[in-house]
């Protein structure tokens, strides 16, 4: 069956904006979806948010997946997988996680789109091509460099969104008070019955080291990794 159509290309300007790229229009897609979530991401709103009409949209987009497939395209080329073939694995290993988690960070929208959108873009598959290439370089085999690779992903992922409390879609007031009720709520538990929940009150429900709960986090999964290579591939960790 033939591809659907694209409209055609549109004529000079649109709605008073020049001719829009591809990557300006995933850049715009990405603020707003950063912004208002992406379930409020649409053709429609990004077309008005850019000052075109959708049809300016449609020509490089022919629908909402089709957008949210070139925004995921996007986040995924910002991570840095320039590893330094002469580093030992493992410390390039974590550089890719690393640049994964900074990525996840700055963009809220981010871990949906990774999660969602990681088989058909040339930015992922080149990112999990690479990755697979230094689990193979280790001496694990495909099925042991597979799952550790699809691991590697999710660890990012729950990283940052096992942040304690991590809330993107609050405002900075109902995030501050959300945080204020959790701590109360282990703080008021029995003594008797939970002492370490109420003496970790404070770090159980707020993250006051950002950086020391990624770097605790990754160092913990590059360590098992490496153990993983000692037991399975008997070679050095």
């Amino acid at each position: 069956m033939d591809a659907e159509p694209r409209p055609e290309e549109p004529d000079g300007e649109d709605g008073g904006r020049a001719r829009l790229s591809k990557r300006a229009v995933t850049d715009r897609a990405l603020k707003l979806a950063d912004a208002e979530g992406l379930d409020a991401l649409t053709i429609r709103k990004l077309a008005q948010d850019l000052g075109v009409t959708p049809m300016a949209l449609y020509w490089h987009f022919r629908s909402k997946e089709e957008l949210l497939e070139g925004v995921a395209e996007r986040v995924w080329g910002e991570i840095d997988v320039n590893v330094d073939p002469a580093a030992p694995w493992p410390d390039q290993l974590a550089g890719i996680l690393r640049s994964l988690v900074s990525v996840l960070r700055a963009h809220p929208s981010a871990p949906r789109l990774v999660q969602e959108h990681e088989k058909r873009n040339e930015a992922a598959l080149r990112a999990t091509e690479i990755t697979l290439e230094i689990l193979r370089g280790a001496g694990f085999d495909p099925r042991y460099a597979s799952q550790i690779a699809r691991s590697a992903l999710w660890t990012g992922i729950t990283l940052v969104m096992s942040e304690p409390g991590y809330h993107p879609e609050l405002s900075h007031e109902e995030h501050a008070e959300r945080l204020r009720r959790a701590q109360i709520e282990l703080a008021m538990l029995p003594a008797a019955r939970y002492p370490r929940l109420i003496e970790c009150a404070a770090p159980m429900t707020a993250c006051d080291d950002p950086e020391f709960h990624y770097r605790l986090g990754i160092e913990l999964f590059i360590d098992g990794v490496r153990a993983a290579a000692g037991r399975v591939t008997g070679g050095p960790g």
